[in-house]
């Protein structure tokens, strides 16, 4: 039994597919399953169960990208295929069940992803890193350490908190007194990202600092497993780190809330006074400028943070579970 599962180029959204990826490994025992992703999502997917073969569509001219999948597939016979891309795809294959997702700008990602197949309630995302990278991940992170994960930056930069903000709650969070006093810091960044956590680097001591910077995203999954809270932008990393199980703090502003929460019983997020709506109306929607998220100020993540650190205390893991 062989499935099709087409999937996104984006790490968050790939992140957020995965709950429904593993819905159907239950439904689908033994199934032999083929992903079609982009680039960036291909280490989401490449220690999962039961993936037989990952399809890596390198974005080209003229949809050449959807012709060079449906010449790997067309000539396949698949138990179901599954597209969330909604693309003319599923239609075009032999398989005995299609499920193409349409937009729907109302429901949370991953809700609106397991309706596609109906399920309800929605199969949670998660992580596969694989074994490797869980040695790599226990060796950074051994079991008796203590982490805070920041994950300052974004694809579009209107939605990142400014990095001296980020800055500013390590040393709260970290500094004596804190309530994760002594910790170490792990900052995961994007290739060529380093420059921009600066003002991070400098306020923590190389000893008590992980830097990950352009790791493949398997070691960054498996450290997301062992951190004790993590706090990021709206991003693939922030969704990676609640899929990971981490307790997670989204910082949002200009993107919504409500369709993109870090998902899990450990998350969090944290806006200022303005909704999207208003930052929208005030800054335009294809604005530049560096005010979505500065009305976010450190006193309100820092709130947030204690709040779901001590909903987060190991004496209260069984609730969550």
């Amino acid at each position: 039994m062989r499935i099709l599962f087409i999937t996104a180029n984006r790490i968050g959204d790939a992140v957020l597919s995965t709950g429904l990826l593993a819905g159907l490994m239950e439904r689908y025992p033994g199934a032999r399953f083929w992903i079609a992703c982009g680039p960036l999502a291909e280490p989401i997917f490449r220690h999962a169960p039961g993936v037989e073969r990952i399809i890596v569509m390198r974005k080209e001219p003229r949809a050449g990208h959807w012709r060079k999948l449906l010449g790997q597939t067309m000539f396949r016979r698949f138990e179901a295929v599954v597209d969330l891309r909604g693309s003319a795809t599923a239609w075009l294959l032999w398989t005995k069940k299609r499920h193409v997702l349409r937009a729907n700008h109302t429901l949370h990602r991953v809700i609106h992803n397991a309706s596609v197949a109906g399920f309800e309630p929605a199969p949670w995302p998660r992580v596969w890193p694989g074994e490797a990278a869980r040695a790599r991940a226990k060796e950074l992170i051994p079991d008796d350490r203590t982490v805070l994960a920041l994950g300052p930056s974004a694809a579009w930069p209107r939605k990142m908190w400014p990095v001296e903000r980020h800055a500013e709650i390590v040393k709260r969070l970290t500094g004596p007194g804190g309530p994760l006093a002594g910790a170490h810091v792990l900052i995961a960044l994007a290739p060529g990202e380093r420059e921009l956590a600066r003002p991070i680097i400098e306020v923590v001591p190389d000893a008590r600092r992980i830097e990950l910077v352009g790791e493949d995203l398997t070691l960054v999954a498996a450290c997301f497993e062992r951190v004790r809270l993590y706090i990021g932008n709206d991003s693939g990393l922030m969704h990676l780190a609640a899929a990971a199980g981490a307790p997670t703090l989204g910082l949002f502003g200009p993107t919504p809330d409500g369709r993109y929460d870090p998902w899990g019983a450990k998350t969090a997020q944290v806006r200022g006074p303005r909704s999207r709506e208003e930052i929208l109306a005030a800054e335009g929607a294809g604005f530049h400028g560096p005010n979505a998220m500065q009305d976010l100020t450190v006193d309100m993540v820092y709130e947030a943070a204690v709040a779901l650190l001590a909903r987060t205390q190991p004496e209260n893991e069984k609730a969550l579970a």
